[in-house]
């Protein structure tokens, strides 16, 4: 076994592969970029480097050379950044230095999608009906898409985690699609290559977790569905596969084994299937769409239902050992959930939503695999995972329902996240009642989006405890308006501050009365006395009653009824969970303004990123929703519109700048009055 390890990764991961490794008596070596200089898993890594001469995670030079002056014996490249580069595999094995990992040739084989569909044909394996030529000629590939017939998937070959992948459901699509595909692969991977692929109707996304050794051992550990999409990133994932069959498991247990096998694996990886979800799940309708050569993302619910440490498996393969097991003694357990908690906004359609991590108190019952802290950034820079949570138990039904309740309870103030979505998400109908329902398909979230992330209305009963949580404490010295005085109250929640007036009556009473929305027009804003009148949030007026405060609780009685929350408190902010009802909010500055109104004269940035493409100049007219420019961040590419017809009257940015959130990218010419 080795007796130090370098991690080329960051993050949830990094922190994951140390974990095992401590248990395991091995160091760790963390490496890090300045932005992650004081992140999670540098903090519990026993050598911590930064990388030298401006280097990142995807410097390999940069890498090899920390893994040297560290003097690690082996590199563990967790998921993304150099995980599938073959490139970086042989450097590590060319430094004296061991790759946990599968061998380079076995990257290769695997990296371009189209040779990877060639050479499972060619093993027997069943492979989705398509177009993978090595003629790319615009033409050339949409008289391909025609023949494969609408819809159909444009992917890039060198792409993963849903980028360079395009839906396309009509001819006149097609070009702009491709267009975007092949900026997207070149951009993010070097290789704009695409191939063409028919779109399954009802398609499940299905994968089986194989692992082989150097002595020729190749098994299965069954199954993992991965259906619960959004843009083609996995949301929630699960073990095992609802609606699975034994013998549709057999045989897609038994594809996934031959085409790791028909490539010399060694290692984890994943084989990934398309199925067809109209009838149920059928021997012969799955379909490979890949293979991920690495350790996924997911894994953890693949370890909850068979009770295997998958790094442990990596570290002890790559160390020359045989597998810990071999089939016959690797059984199912349960039902395992995972749900990815991301800072993302899905009532923006999910524009991801870097910021601070105030405070992160996960509900009770779920294994947690996080890479940030209180306190922590989550940065514009890299993936906006903030945790992945994981509930295990004897059937499906008790995994899904701890989960959500786990994600109910979970206090998290800070940026803006999914954690709302994905309870509800976890509740849907339709996820209830996968295996035996067809419309639990990829395209579930995308079709019932409205309902799943619901109102932007904050819960009333909340919010009243909300303006009583953060006022200080009665009991507090030097506040004495308990009884005998009122006061201006300012509260942000999302993007609006709401003003009450706070009436303080004897025995624990408190009424609330709309005085001055900042957001409204006749509002003064914090600094004014506007009128009382109804605040944008519907509600003019409450009382408390028995008002009540202690450690991570308050309650009152509201309307009659007694209303208890949990809380929790972070510098000015501060999260209250009632049931499945959930409110976070905030003091906001005296200085700071909220705003509804949308200047249609400028395009601003959403988020901090990289312009991608300008596709308009100064002078040009354009029409609302034209294209005018393309932003790339945090993984995903952003188009952005013109937001009313016009004329161009500056370009603030050029392809390859780097903006910040805000920041103003397109100026109109003011409209005649």
């Amino acid at each position: 076994m080795f007796s130090r390890i370098l991690i080329a990764n960051r993050g949830e991961i990094a922190c994951r592969v140390i974990e095992t490794a401590r248990r395991l008596g091995i160091e760790t070596v963390a490496v890090h970029s300045d932005a992650d200089r004081a992140a999670r898993h540098v903090r519990m890594a026993d050598i911590a480097l930064p990388f030298g001469g401006g280097g990142d995670y995807l410097d390999i030079d940069a890498v090899i050379a920390a893994a040297r002056a560290a003097s690690a014996d082996a590199i563990h490249p967790g998921y993304g950044f150099l995980s599938e580069n073959p490139a970086f595999a042989a450097a590590v094995q060319a430094a004296d230095m061991v790759f946990i990992g599968p061998p380079a040739d076995a990257m290769r084989a695997m990296g371009l999608k189209d040779a990877a569909k060639t050479l499972m044909e060619k093993a027997g394996v069943p492979v989705v009906p398509g177009y993978h030529g090595a003629d790319q000629d615009p033409e050339r590939l949409a008289a391909a898409a025609a023949d494969i017939g609408y819809p159909v998937l444009i992917k890039t070959r060198a792409g993963g985690g849903g980028k360079g992948m395009r839906l396309v459901e009509h001819a006149d699509d097609f070009a702009a699609a491709l267009e975007g595909a092949v900026r997207e692969g070149a951009g993010s991977f070097g290789d704009g290559h695409v191939l063409i692929e028919k779109y399954i109707a009802a398609p499940r996304h299905i994968e089986v977790q194989v692992f082989a050794d150097s002595h020729g051992n190749v098994v299965h550990l069954f199954e993992r569905d991965c259906t619960m999409q959004r843009r083609h990133q996995k949301v929630i994932e699960e073990a095992p596969a609802p609606g699975m069959t034994d013998p549709v498991r057999h045989a897609m247990c038994a594809a996934a084994v031959t085409a790791a096998q028909a490539i010399g694996y060694q290692g984890a990886g994943t084989i990934e299937f398309i199925a067809d979800g109209n009838d149920g799940l059928r021997e012969d309708g799955f379909w490979f769409m890949e293979m991920n050569t690495r350790l996924q993302v997911e894994h953890p619910v693949t370890e909850a239902i068979t009770g295997i440490d998958l790094v442990e498996w990596q570290l002890r393969v790559a160390a020359g050992a045989p597998l810990p097991l071999m089939q016959d003694a690797i059984s199912m357990n349960g039902h395992a959930v995972e749900a990815r908690l991301y800072a993302e906004n899905p009532r923006h359609d999910f524009m991801p939503a870097p910021g601070a991590v105030d405070g992160f108190v996960p509900g009770p019952g779920m294994r947690v695999d996080s890479g940030v802290e209180d306190g922590d950034i989550v940065t514009p820079l890299y993936d906006p995972m903030i945790a992945k949570m994981i509930t295990h138990a004897p059937d499906r039904a008790a995994a899904l329902d701890a989960l959500a309740t786990g994600l109910d309870a979970t206090h998290f103030i800070g940026t803006v996240t999914n954690i709302d979505f994905l309870a509800s998400l976890l509740r849907h109908p339709v996820v209830g009642a996968a295996g035996s329902d067809s419309a639990f398909d990829t395209g579930l979230i995308a079709r019932d989006l409205a309902a799943l992330v619901g109102e932007d209305v904050p819960d009333q009963n909340l919010l009243a405890l909300a303006f009583a949580a953060t006022l200080p404490d009665p009991a507090a010295e030097g506040w004495r308006l308990w009884g005998q005085g009122s006061v201006r109250r300012h509260l942000r929640v999302g993007d609006h501050i709401m003003c009450r007036r706070v009436v303080f009556g004897p025995d624990g009473q408190l009424s609330l009365c709309a005085d001055g929305d900042p957001n409204g027009p006749d509002g003064n804003g914090p600094d004014g006395d506007g009128p009382d009148r109804n605040g944008r949030d519907g509600h003019l007026a409450v009382t408390l009653d028995r008002l009540r405060r202690k450690a991570g609780e308050i309650s009152a009685v509201i309307d009659g009824q007694l209303v208890t929350a949990r809380v929790a408190r972070a510098g000015a902010s501060v999260s209250l969970l009632c049931g499945t009802a959930r409110l976070v909010a905030s003091v906001p500055d005296h200085r700071d303004r909220a705003t509804t109104a949308r200047n249609t004269d400028m395009v601003v940035a959403p988020m901090a990123g990289t312009v991608q493409q300008v596709d308009v100049a100064a002078g040009d007219r354009v029409a609302a929703g034209d294209r005018l420019l393309v932003l790339a961040a945090m993984k995903m590419e952003y188009a952005l519109t013109a937001p009313r017809d016009g004329v161009i009257a500056t370009i603030a940015c050029a392809a390859g700048d780097a903006v910040g959130d805000s920041a103003v990218l397109v100026q109109f010419e003011a409209e005649d009055e």
